[in-house]
């Protein structure tokens, strides 16, 4: 996960340059990505037209494509701001881990706390996972949006393999489980977490699954 003005990442503080203000241009950009994002997670991307998001924007229809050269770019960019944001969040968290401790084991279990404390605030800020919304609506996509999307997942599980090999390495595993396997699992509780905090209405949900996940690794690499 991942993603806009209600994505993922936005359970992390964002920041801004006190040098240079976001310009006017970028501020609208931003609105119109925010409204696509909430629009096409929450009835679709076939179902989201551009005279809803101009009306929602309060721009006129120029002011769209002066941004977007059409619905498919629209698309684009909002799994290219995803994508970006989601690696930006993942990356900041794990080298605040990595400066907590030298250790791999260690900082992964830090840094799967840290996940767990951040995630407490998904279910109310986030409507659903991106991802999984291109997935499932792959028609109303094209191959290009499709590639990104896979593009995306596939950073994310090799981000976690490497980290999961390193900590192999210094403690032989109890079993042998793929660390492809246990990597996916990160994103698997993530968004499955989200499924099951709607459904509940259960906010810390996806915090659970983290901790559970973090308990799982512990005694894995866990030294005989």
């Amino acid at each position: 996960m991942a993603v806009s003005g209600q994505n993922l990442v936005k359970t992390a503080p964002e920041v801004q340059s006190p040098s240079r203000p976001r310009a006017k241009g970028e501020r609208t950009r931003d609105r119109i990505l925010d409204l696509a994002y909430d629009s096409v997670i929450r009835k679709g991307f076939a179902a989201t037209s551009i005279e809803e998001l101009v009306e929602a924007a309060g721009i006129t229809k120029s002011g769209f494509f002066y941004h977007f050269k059409d619905k498919t770019d629209l698309a684009r960019q909002l799994i290219a701001r995803y994508t970006t944001e989601n690696a930006r969040f993942l990356d900041d968290m794990a080298a605040r881990a990595r400066e907590l401790s030298d250790d791999p084991l260690h900082s992964f279990l830090i840094f799967l706390k840290l996940y767990a404390e951040a995630m407490e605030s998904v279910p109310d800020a986030h409507p659903g996972c991106f991802v999984a919304t291109v997935t499932f609506q792959d028609q109303s996509f094209d191959r290009e949006m499709r590639r990104l999307t896979v593009d995306s997942v596939i950073d994310w599980r090799e981000r976690f393999v490497g980290w999961l090999e390193e900590i192999a390495e210094a403690y032989p595993p109890r079993g042998k489980l793929a660390m492809t396997d246990l990597a996916d699992s990160i994103l698997t509780f993530t968004y499955g977490g989200m499924t099951l905090a709607k459904v509940l209405g259960d906010n810390r949900a996806i915090s659970r699954q983290a901790l559970m996940f973090r308990e799982t690794v512990r005694l894995y690499f866990q030294p005989n």
